[in-house]
């Protein structure tokens, strides 16, 4: 016994067991991938490279930030996610207080938190010094002039060059500290 023309046929044979036949033509199935699936698949997501200086890792950071929801909203913060040096495992010291950053919600949040806001979509920035504390540890200190009036804070990166392991060589950012008591108010993350 069988059941028609469906793409899926039942049909019981002479010792009553159920066999599955499928059939399909290139009408039934649907195309999944765009067109520019294949080079989409080529092109790596932004962030860390081996041949970024520290100099650089921080420059591109800030440059995300500023355009931070293009090519969609946050894109800025999840570059700084992918720079970001921590154990997502692990409480991080990575905004100073240990925070869990392990989940990008929590990290996104931080970022709209009112002192680090004004990394976001800034209009202009200023490097007020860098220091090459060890041969793979730099510090940057960056004057940043936010989009809304009177908007304006200081920031210093700490960037790590990783030893060993999957991220040897890479310019990692350890933390991006606020010039102040950025968090004595709290912050719900």
């Amino acid at each position: 016994m069988s059941i028609g023309a469906s793409p899926l046929s039942l049909r019981f044979n002479a010792s009553k067991s159920l066999t599955l036949r499928f059939r399909a033509c290139a009408a039934d199935v649907p195309d999944f991938f765009s067109a520019d699936w294949l080079q989409s698949r080529r092109k790596r997501p932004f962030g860390p490279r081996l041949s970024f200086s520290a100099e650089e890792a921080v420059r591109h950071q800030l440059d995300a930030l500023m355009f931070n929801d293009q090519p969609r909203p946050d894109y800025g913060i999840e570059v700084m996610y992918r720079f970001a040096g921590f154990d997502p495992f692990e409480r991080s010291t990575y905004f100073g207080p240990f925070f869990d950053l392990g989940q990008f919600e929590r990290f996104r949040r931080i970022f709209h938190h009112s002192s680090y806001r004004v990394l976001l979509g800034h209009r202009e920035r200023k490097i007020l010094s860098s220091l090459n504390v060890q041969e793979n540890c730099y510090k940057q200190r960056v004057w940043v002039r936010g989009a809304r009036p009177e908007e304006e804070e200081i920031f210093q990166f700490t960037m790590v060059q990783r030893v060993g392991g999957s991220w040897d060589g890479y310019w990692l950012t350890e933390s991006l500290l606020h010039d102040g008591d950025s968090f004595s108010g709290g912050v719900a993350y």
